[in-house]
Formats: C-alpha cells, structure tokens, sequence
C-alpha cells in the first residue's frame, strides 16, 4: 500500500473511533445479535490473530470462543474503545501497522472484517503472503467484508477504481482504499496465490470466507 494512501487511512479511521459504532452499524443492537451469531457458525478457535478490530464489536465475540485473542489496529482511539468494550477478556491489544508488524508466535485462526477492502489490489499479493506466515500449519483464515453492491454507496474519484473520498461528522475529508471483491472473485484470486478458498453471500450486504494454504 503506498505510504500515502495508508497514512490517510489510518489518520480517517483514528478521527472516526468515536463515531464508528453509529456510523458503521446503525442499529447496534442488531448488528450485535447478527456478528454473535456469525462468529458462533464460524467458530475461531485456538490462538486467533485479529486485524483491525475497531472498536472491538467483534473482538468481544471472538474472545468467547478462542484461547486468546491478539488484537492489532493502527489506531490507539479505537483500541482504547474496544479495551473496555472487552475488559477481563483474554485479549491482547498491539497498535501497529499489519504490514510492518512482526508476531511473536503463530495463530490458529488469523479474522478480519471490513478490512480486505481497504486492501488495495497491488498489496493483495503480499497480505496474502504475510497471512500464511502467520498462520500454523493447520490454521485457516476467516474474513467479513461488504459485498460489490454495496460499492454504490462511495465516492471514488473520477481516476480511480480503489479510492474513495469520506466526510466524517467534524466535516473533515479523506481519501481511503475500498475496493469490493465478489465471491467468485476472491475464491480465483486465493487460488492463484496458493488457498483454498470458500466465500459466500451472508445476507444482501455482506459476504464470509474461509481460506486455508494449500
């Protein structure tokens, strides 16, 4: 990811921890019955890494089920959210950039949600690479992100297919990647760089994958 888009990224979702919940989910309360229910389908077990986890929505659910929980964002506002959204679990919080960062240990299950979008296409490759370091030899990855027609509802700019333009609530602007895969998409995508990938549709907006290195 270039330095440039990242940095804006990670400055737009820094601004937005406080507003996020209300923003992203709308009606929290559903939306909370609706991730406890997919995380107890999915069932991450073990040791799971967790990338960017906000403000913890998931984290929480996560930690139900899994050994221990490693929880790594960029931004310090959201983890400071997602802290006491989850106190006395066993979960561990790291503010780092995924890209530069270097665990400790191996994890069984690697989750992220709404994450791979803001992955850009020349980066895929190289997250991917990373993902199979991470994971032990019989881990898998799990992954929530919003389906293609939710693309609808960004603003790209007129030269790009991967960055979108948002205002947050202050009025403020920033240009982040967002780029919809389907699940056909993605499933070729893995497969060329060596996973075997299963996504499918999870309601009219989102979609869930699980892959394992072949």
């Amino acid at each position: 990811m270039s330095t440039a888009a990242q940095q804006s990224q990670i400055t737009y979702y820094r601004h937005r921890a406080a507003e996020y919940d209300a923003t992203a989910y709308g009606d929290l309360a559903a939306a909370d019955a609706r991730i406890a229910g997919l995380v107890e389908q999915l069932r991450p077990a073990g040791e799971v890494l967790e990338i960017a986890p906000g403000t913890g929505v998931w984290t929480e659910k996560l930690a139900r089920l899994a050994r221990t929980v490693t929880a790594v964002d960029t931004a310090p506002e959201m983890i400071e959210i997602a802290q006491r959204r989850v106190c006395g679990q066993a979960v561990e919080f790291v503010v780092a950039n995924v890209f530069e960062w270097v665990p400790q240990r191996r994890f069984d299950t690697v989750f992220f949600s709404a994450w791979l979008s803001h992955v850009p296409d020349a980066s895929f490759a190289a997250f991917w690479s990373l993902l199979g370091e991470w994971l032990r030899d019989d881990g898998r990855v799990v992954f929530v992100d919003e389906q293609v027609g939710e693309a609808g509802k960004e603003a790209y700019l007129a030269d790009s297919a991967e960055i979108v333009q948002r205002r947050l609530a202050d009025g403020s602007r920033y240009q982040i990647v967002k780029v919809f895969r389907s699940p056909p998409e993605l499933e070729r995508a893995l497969g060329r760089l060596g996973w075997r990938a299963r996504v499918r549709s999870s309601g009219p907006d989102w979609l869930v994958g699980e892959a394992w290195p072949i």
